[in-house]
């Protein structure tokens, strides 16, 4: 069989709830970091609803009125729990995800990585996990200004690769992956398997919908 690329030139990945399962350790350390600070201990399903958004902000989100010096502690009691953690709730790759990518990777499709997380742990993980070499571009929360929604870390990648809006499509599994997408004039693709439930991605209306990793062959590469 062999395998043509359509479409798209370049696919623009969210990492946490996409490429990675981290949603054991997010949660576990959101709710130590919440115990540790004195704060009321949210239920996974609240936490899942700021998964995406940088760490300061997930807090503020959580807490309405919270002070930014306040959510940068928390933030910083949050990495801290977070590296502890690494060793016994370590992130797994979603299935289909590292074969995927290498068949992506071997039709000349190029990808990048546009996550809110920061650089130092994006890099981390993504090593650890053993798929760093797919990507030409990894975009964490220290490339940007401006977070998800806004359309900066992608407009900062076609940028710097030289890449078309209409050649690109963006992967997520929130909203606020799809808003950053749309509000960069590229394609989306929303993935069901991650962090946010499937009635809420359609209401951000993506151009594609997955249930599956793999399901992105459908239509970037096709079979002649």
């Amino acid at each position: 069989m062999h395998f043509v690329s359509t479409k798209f030139k370049h696919i623009i990945f969210d990492f946490d709830g996409t490429i990675a399962d981290t949603s054991r350790i997010i949660l576990a350390t959101m709710q130590a970091t919440m115990r540790q600070r004195g704060l009321r201990v949210e239920s996974p399903e609240s936490i899942k609803r700021v998964i995406g958004l940088p760490l300061k902000e997930c807090f503020t989100h959580i807490y309405p009125g919270m002070s930014e010096i306040e959510a940068l502690e928390c933030a910083s009691t949050y990495c801290d729990i977070f590296d502890a953690n690494k060793s016994t709730l370590t992130p797994t790759l979603f299935p289909n995800v590292a074969e995927t990518l290498r068949v992506l990777e071997r039709h000349g499709i190029t990808m990048s990585v546009a996550s809110s997380r920061g650089n130092s742990s994006l890099e981390e993980l993504l090593e650890m996990l053993d798929v760093r070499q797919h990507f030409a571009m990894v975009v964490g929360v220290d490339n940007v200004v401006k977070a998800k929604p806004d359309p900066e870390a992608v407009l900062y990648t076609l940028k710097s690769m030289h890449i078309n809006a209409s050649d690109a499509l963006m992967v997520g599994d929130m909203p606020v992956d799809i808003a950053m997408g749309q509000n960069a004039a590229i394609k989306t693709c929303a993935v069901t398997y991650g962090n946010s439930p499937k009635e809420d991605l359609e209401k951000s209306h993506p151009d594609y919908i997955i249930d599956d990793f793999g399901q992105l062959l459908q239509f970037t590469v096709h079979s002649s």
